[in-house]
């Protein structure tokens, strides 16, 4: 019997990590593209809400209501560029930070339980494979 495509078995998987995770968010009063904001926002701050939109995937227009949301839980700071004060620099607080942390560990904490089943040396080459995979995609 042949395997189902990577596409079938990649969107089941994605699908059923998501499911998982989105009560995860939502203990945590995040939505999944807050998330995905705030996953990019780790590294340093965007210098520009344009630079964040491409770094997350997310539509510019769209993301102005995930940044207002995340301001007003005090998890993300704008304030101009004062290379450009037409741009506003996003910057994760400490309060953000320490969210992103906690949802990271539970996250974890899932990932385990999903792939429970997998034997460790799989398990290992299984995430390097998809990391390999996805690295050249940034």
């Amino acid at each position: 019997m042949e395997r189902p495509e990577l596409g079938y078995l990649l969107t089941r998987l994605l699908r059923t990590a998501m499911a998982r995770e989105e009560p995860i968010l939502a203990n945590a009063g995040l939505r999944m593209w807050d998330y995905a904001v705030l996953s990019a926002l780790t590294e340093n701050a965007a210098p520009t809400q344009a630079q964040l939109a491409a770094a997350t995937g997310r539509d510019k227009t769209r993301l102005i209501g995930n940044l207002d949301q995340l301001e007003r839980l005090g998890l993300v700071t704008r304030e101009p560029d004062p290379a450009d004060r037409r741009n506003r620099v996003v910057s994760l607080t400490a309060e953000g930070r320490r969210i992103l942390e906690r949802c990271r560990a539970d996250i974890r904490e899932m990932e385990d339980d999903l792939l429970r089943d997998v034997p460790p040396g799989d398990r290992e080459a299984f995430e390097r494979v998809l990391t390999r995979l996805v690295d050249p995609l940034d």
